[in-house]
């Protein structure tokens, strides 16, 4: 069975084999840099925070138990409801897509971990920074968490497979029209599944140039997620801060 769709981050993101793939994720890296990046804006206490493409919600939580008030909002339907476990008066989760304005103004919006950039149709990468935009008040702070390309496509490992809760996963790399691109196969219950994953390769003067057309200030870069300063070529990482 050949699972693909349209929009592949729609169905590869709601199966469970998603979640198993990537389940050893580092919770505790995770927390250190909402630590760092909250100490690092200064944000005032109860601040309101979106977190755009939130997932199963692990950035969420944590920014809660910090005394924030969140909402995190998937396109994932099966990742939302996951979440929904875990609301609380100053904690919701809600099924949206990150390129269409919320109804809400924030302190500030977080797109995380990678969590940009999977559009296919390319106008929606301008459109998200513009939804963020207008979801920010007048002293909130953007931030979006984007893998350092440079770095990336230098390191590729071009196949590899990963075994994970008896579910060997065959993965092959490539960089293909600018986009890094993952193919995905592997048997699970019976079945044949193939996806891709299929990221744009942003640089940073792409970002900025996306900063500029969405009428948006780039305050600062970071290179890892203890806000080390962003160097171009050797930092895992690409993190901006915009207002």
């Amino acid at each position: 069975m050949t699972k693909s769709t349209e929009h592949w981050y729609a169905s590869w993101f709601d199966t469970p084999y998603y979640h198993i793939l990537y389940k050893d994720r580092d919770y505790t890296e995770a927390q250190t840099f909402m630590d760092n990046l909250t100490d690092y804006l200064n944000l005032p206490e109860g601040a309101k925070i979106l977190d755009l493409a939130c997932g199963k919600g692990r950035h969420s939580v944590y920014l809660n138990s910090l005394g924030y008030q969140v909402t995190g909002v998937d396109l994932s339907e099966q990742s939302i409801t996951h979440a929904k476990q875990f609301a609380n008066e100053t904690l919701d989760f809600k099924v949206h897509d990150m390129s269409q304005p919320y109804p809400e103004t924030f302190d500030a919006v977080f797109n995380l971990f990678t969590s940009f950039g999977y559009f296919d149709d390319e106008k929606c990468n301008l459109e998200t920074i513009k939804a963020i935009k207008s979801e920010l008040n007048t002293y909130g702070f953007g931030v979006i968490d984007f893998m350092n390309t440079n770095f990336i496509i230098e390191q590729l490992i071009p196949e590899d497979t990963k075994t994970v809760d008896g579910i060997t996963f065959h993965q092959k790399r490539s960089v293909k029209e600018g986009y890094i691109i993952k193919d995905i196969s592997f048997e699970a219950d019976g079945q044949h599944f193939e996806f891709q994953e299929r990221v744009k390769a942003f640089t940073l003067k792409d970002f900025e140039l996306l900063f500029e057309k969405a009428g948006v200030h780039l305050l600062d870069v970071f290179g890892d997620y203890k806000l080390n300063k962003y160097h171009s070529q050797t930092s895992e990482r690409m993190i901006m801060i915009f207002k």
